[in-house]
This record gives C-alpha cells, sequence and structure tokens, in this order.
C-alpha cells in the first residue's frame, strides 16, 4: 500500500496524523500545500477544502480522527482501548482536544487583547478539565500510548513555540498536564512530526495576522 499525506505546515491536525504514521513507522510521503492559495488539484480531491488529506492508494481519507483511527487499525490497533465505553470516551476526548487546538488559535491570532483574554480563559478553563481526569499517566490512559495522546499532542507543540512564550499551562496548577506535555513533545514521533522551520513558520503567520500574541512577542 502507498500513503501519501498532504499537508500545511503549520496545521496541528496534520501533526495528528504525522505522529500516529511516524510511532506506528508506516512509510509515506509528505507533499505540502500553501491553505492560502491552494492548488486546484488539491481542492477538487479534498471534499471540504482542508487538510489533512491521506491518499491511500490513491483513495482519499480526510479529517485527522478517522485517518488515525484507520491508520491504527491497519496496524494492529493498539492506540485504540478495547473496551467500547472507554473507546468511545477516547473519542470524545479528542473532540474536546480538537476545541483546545480552536482556542488556542483563536487566542494567538486575537487581533485585541479582549479577545486574546477571551479565548485564553476559555482554553485554561480546559487544561484544568484535562487536568481533572488524567490519572497518574504517564499516557493519556495511564500506561497506554493511544491516540488520545496523538490528539493533544500538537496542542503542546503549539504551546512550546518560541520557548514557551506563548504557553498557556501553568505548572503550578496543571501539574499533570505540564509533565504529560514534557513527555508527549520528547517522543521522536511528535519531534519529528513538524517541519525543521516550525517556529519560524509560525511566528510569521502571527505577524502575518498583525495579531496582539505577536505584538507582545515582539514588544
Amino acid at each position: 500500500m502507498s500513503f501519501e499525506l498532504i499537508s500545511f505546515k503549520t496545521c496541528p491536525f496534520v501533526q495528528r496524523a504525522a505522529i500516529t504514521l511516524g510511532y506506528k513507522n508506516v512509510e509515506h510521503t509528505v507533499t505540502f500545500i500553501d491553505l492560502a492559495e491552494p492548488p486546484d488539484w488539491f481542492l477538487d480531491l479534498s471534499p471540504l477544502k482542508k487538510v489533512p488529506v491521506l491518499k491511500v492508494d490513491g483513495e482519499i481519507l480526510f479529517e485527522s480522527a478517522v485517518i488515525n483511527e484507520y491508520l491504527d487499525e491497519i496496524t494492529g490497533g493498539e492506540l485504540q482501548p478495547k473496551d467500547p465505553l472507554e473507546r468511545a470516551m477516547n473519542r470524545a476526548w479528542i473532540e474536546f482536544a480538537s476545541n483546545m487546538l480552536g482556542n488556542s488559535y483563536m487566542m494567538k491570532n486575537a487581533p485585541d487583547k479582549e479577545k486574546y483574554e477571551k479565548y485564553r480563559d476559555a482554553l485554561v478553563s480546559q487544561l484544568h478539565r484535562v487536568e481533572n481526569r488524567l490519572g497518574e499517566g504517564p499516557w493519556f490512559n495511564g500506561e497506554q500510548f493511544s491516540l488520545a495522546d496523538t490528539a493533544f499532542a500538537p496542542l503542546f507543540a503549539h504551546d512550546a513555540v518560541a520557548d514557551y512564550r506563548f504557553s498557556s499551562i501553568d505548572p503550578a496548577s496543571t501539574p499533570k498536564v505540564d509533565a504529560w506535555s514534557k513527555r508527549l513533545l520528547a517522543l521522536p514521533a511528535v519531534k519529528n512530526s513538524v517541519v525543521s522551520d516550525f517556529d519560524s513558520l509560525f511566528l510569521a503567520g502571527l505577524e502575518k495576522a498583525d495579531s496582539y500574541s505577536w505584538h507582545q512577542y515582539a514588544a
């Protein structure tokens, strides 16, 4: 089987798929596009006009959660709980992580302090909810690394940009989240899921958006 991941270099949802591909050692190619000016061929093949898209022997898969479950299923299935309720709960938390990614994006790209603080407050509240969900670790489900971990890892990768200058994690009030995030970021599959110039590209995006975050960073 051949796998081609279509990516935008700073998209956290693409990063989810890249982590799973790397963790599972699935041989694949990556094609990068610019979402600001997507090529016609991409618009033709992507039903939602979004990344990630995974081409599997020419067939199209889209949505990161769907892609990750497929990749796990064809390589043993050990990244999902066997119990149906636990598996469903993981899917719910993956959706929760997606909402957190949305708040993180809106916070970092907010045009002014008021909107920045609105989304930051929402994100911090969510981090506390995750803190209350986590056990002793080391991973989301305890000893077993799972797709829930791959879902949250991009949030922490974005949080760590520019030596944590944009971090919303308070180690004092959310120590489990802080420790979990650092363990995830140390994994080779997570480290290798972003391009080498990820930080500079991310910062360039904030500057282009003329965001409050960028002005705080550049001050």
